[in-house]
């Protein structure tokens, strides 16, 4: 799945489109905002609140991570790879733990 790279070598492709300050603000923001919105939807099954609240969070999460590109000038990687919308919390996650 991911072609012979490491997940090193994607962070570091990944980290190459996110360099301006707001943009990685955004990201920041962004990316958990989405991660917590799955759960939250799938919650929505049993618990339509839940739905609602991860549909926000979803929306608002996204928006955030396209003004950073618009920002940054860059289209998102995950234009030219899909795989990059899973690379996207792993650089959230080594961001957070200061290894980018």
């Amino acid at each position: 799945m991911l072609g012979n790279r490491t997940w090193a070598s994607w962070i570091a492709q990944y980290s190459e489109s996110h360099r301006h300050p707001l943009n990685l603000l955004t990201h920041s923001f962004g990316i958990p905002m989405i991660l917590v919105s799955l759960p939250l939807m799938l919650a929505g099954v049993f618990w339509r609140p839940a739905l609602w609240c991860g549909l926000g969070l979803f929306v608002a999460g996204w928006a955030l991570q396209f003004l950073g590109h618009a920002i940054e000038g860059k289209p998102p990687e995950f234009f030219s790879d899909w795989r990059f919308l899973l690379v996207g919390s792993r650089w959230w996650f080594a961001k957070m733990r200061g290894k980018v």
